[in-house]
């Protein structure tokens, strides 16, 4: 499955960003590929080490080891992380 995500800005900021890039759709495809992929490094890293630490088969595939890594509870959203802090539970930050 794939989401599409849309933002709009005002001319103004289109202008804004022609400022700092000759390519704003580029630049803003770019950024969000670059935090996407050093996420994806933290989690791989994080269930190789659970998995490894726990005697568990590691998923095959970085796609399944992802999502193998939030099914074990090793990394959690953002809404599940701020929901156990607003419960007093412990927060990784």
């Amino acid at each position: 499955m794939a989401r599409e995500i849309k933002n709009t800005i005002t001319d103004t900021d289109y202008k804004v960003f022609e400022y700092i890039t000759d390519d704003p759709t580029g630049w803003t495809f770019g950024a969000i590929d670059n935090r996407l992929q050093f996420a994806k490094k933290e989690i791989l890293t994080a269930i190789q080490s659970h998995c490894n630490d726990n005697s568990i088969a590691l998923a095959v595939g970085e796609d399944a080891q992802i999502l193998q890594a939030f099914e074990l509870d090793v990394v959690k959203t953002v809404v599940e992380m701020n929901a156990e802090a607003s419960s007093g539970a412990a927060v990784k930050e």
